[in-house]
């Protein structure tokens, strides 16, 4: 029969234990692994040769190997690596700044908005109104402008009016728009007043029978028909236009951004061809859309 343990075996009273007894768990034997204790002489010399190898190395650096650490001199930045001749340690304020930069100091740009903006004469501003107008219907002249004094290029033109190409772009402006709008007509619905003498006159509607004679052209494109009287903008365009084309009434037709004349004289350029005539010469075909319509802005 198997031996029994009980639970006094299991767990030991531990009262009946003193303090000189042996510990229930015994120490390794180390007696085999050999100890030996240094001397207090071999440490000295130990810790005073360190000392002496730590000062020996920091002589060295500091004087003899002095050349070869010295800062790299950034007094003349603009000089190549290859010719560069050894300079002193001593850091100028502008040099400082070039190395922070980590490159040279470069002369100031000059300020684009330093240059005077473009003047436009009557024949450029023209173009440049009538492009501002047939690009969108939505764009408007505002109102606090002086149609009595030149515009400012920058409300109507859509680029930098002071940059160094604005001279080209607004040249490229001026033939883009008589390209697109060989014919171009400001024009109104209702009766035109023309001031004579501080009289108010009233005059019949021209401006239907223009655009009838251009109708039966059948250009292609279509001419450019702007309602002005129909427009937020109709006082300060109306005498910009009388003021940029010399003229005191509308309508007013421009060919190739040229002011024909008169609602008379229209009619009689086209009864003798020489309208068609110059229609043809500034880019538009006369009969070439049968079909079409004009397009209204």
């Amino acid at each position: 029969m198997a031996h029994r343990r009980t639970f006094s075996a299991r767990f030991p009273d531990m009262r009946h234990v003193s303090l000189d007894s042996p510990p229930l768990t015994p120490f390794p034997n180390i007696a085999g692994f050999p100890m030996s204790r240094k001397p207090r002489a071999y440490w000295l010399r130990t810790t005073f040769l360190a000392l002496f190898v730590f000062l020996a190395v920091s002589v060295y650096v500091l004087l003899l190997s002095q050349p070869a650490l010295r800062p790299i001199s950034f007094l003349d930045t603009s000089r190549p690596q290859a010719d560069a001749t050894p300079q002193g340690a001593r850091w100028s304020p502008d040099a400082f700044r070039a190395a922070l930069k980590y490159r040279k100091p470069t002369a100031a740009t000059p300020d684009v908005h330093s240059r005077p903006q473009i003047a436009l004469n009557e024949t450029q501003e023209l173009a440049a109104v009538s492009s501002f107008i047939a690009s969108l219907p939505q764009n408007m002249i505002p109102s606090t402008v002086d149609p009595l004094r030149p515009i400012d290029p920058q409300l109507i033109l859509d680029f930098d009016t002071r940059g160094p190409h604005a001279e080209e772009e607004l040249q490229a402006v001026i033939q883009d728009v008589w390209t697109r709008n060989p014919v171009m007509l400001y024009s109104k619905t209702s009766a035109t007043l023309t001031w004579t003498s501080d009289v108010a006159q009233v005059h019949s509607p021209v401006s239907r029978e223009v655009k009838q004679v251009l109708a039966n052209m059948y250009l292609r494109p279509a001419p450019t028909i702007v309602d002005v009287d129909e427009r937020p903008d109709e006082d300060v365009l109306t005498r910009l236009l009388y003021r940029l084309t010399s003229t005191s009434e509308l309508p007013i037709l421009l060919v190739a951004g040229r002011t024909v004349g008169a609602p008379k004289e229209i009619k009689y350029l086209a009864s003798t061809g020489d309208l068609q005539k110059a229609i043809t010469d500034a880019g538009a075909v006369v009969d070439g859309a049968r079909k079409k319509k004009a397009k209204k802005l």
